[in-house]
């Protein structure tokens, strides 16, 4: 049986991303950076865990992915992403100059749209691809979050 590379299978690598931030009391965002086919960086929040509130997935992931290409740029690349992105991280892959956004949920809230952030002009953008298991992981982490509280 062969493998299908598509959308949905690389989003489930980023949602796998997600579960490990879940697991490390993360807010549960996953990111896999591609290129043909291979993925080249993961990366999930590390915010709580780092003390750091740039350490978003992306921004891990981004680092992690001009490390391997040895150079800035991830021209050719698509990001598949759990979250829509913040517009810091949308600032990040604005520069990195990614080919190709790919997210999961909208966050209506605080998502590089609704923040009136840019992507570099030539990014193509794909939303929605396993939005309703994104969006169940992050309400059972906030409603896990809560109970606790």
């Amino acid at each position: 049986m062969d493998l299908i590379f598509d959308d949905s299978y690389f989003m489930r690598k980023a949602l796998q991303e997600a579960e490990a931030a879940f697991e490390k009391g993360e807010v549960p965002v996953g990111v896999v950076v591609v290129i043909n086919n291979q993925v080249i960086a993961r990366g999930h929040n590390l915010t709580e865990l780092l003390r750091d509130v740039t350490a978003h997935a992306e921004m891990q992931a981004i680092t992690a992915a001009a490390n391997f290409l040895g150079g800035k740029y991830l021209k050719d690349c698509t990001m598949y992403v759990s979250l829509e992105p913040c517009q810091m991280c949308a600032g990040a892959l604005y520069w990195s100059q990614l080919s190709r956004l790919v997210f999961a949920a909208n966050d209506p809230e605080r998502g590089y749209r609704k923040m009136g952030a840019k992507l570099h002009p030539k990014t193509k953008v794909t939303q929605g691809v396993l939005e309703e298991e994104a969006s169940v992981l992050l309400k059972r982490f906030f409603i896990q979050k809560r109970n606790l509280n």
